[in-house]
């Protein structure tokens, strides 16, 4: 009878465990798709002019949005809706910023992309 209580309690015990690491990537896999993006800061590393910046300060916010309803999706769904907010916000993107400039974004948006785990 010992036996069989201490069989039983290792056993809810190993499940509660994973069920805390699915948790855990649940939480994490959400983080993923959070774009809330400091437009100071992203501003300031491209040399932005006051017009640029409310544009793109807009744009950010759009892409934001979308990144979290992406998130919010059905797994089968979120590679496309992730491709078709990045596409968006890069054709907007590139209709506000110059050449250099929107060269450096295409970096940062692609090290971003690739640090988060969500390349397509």
């Amino acid at each position: 009878m010992k036996k069989i209580v201490l069989t039983v309690v290792a056993m809810l015990s190993m499940t509660m465990a994973f069920a805390d690491g699915e948790n855990a990537n649940n939480i994490n896999e959400a983080e993923a798709y959070n774009f809330s993006i400091n437009s100071y800061k992203l501003s300031v590393a491209l040399g932005l002019n006051l017009d640029q910046t409310e544009a793109v300060s807009d744009i950010e916010k759009n892409f934001s949005i979308e990144m979290k309803n992406a998130g919010e999706a059905n797994k089968e769904q979120r590679p496309e809706l992730v491709k078709e907010a990045v596409n968006k916000n890069l054709s907007y993107m590139h209709a506000v910023l110059n050449n250099q400039q929107y060269h450096k974004y295409l970096t940062l948006m692609n090290m971003t992309l690739a640090n988060r785990g969500l390349n397509f």
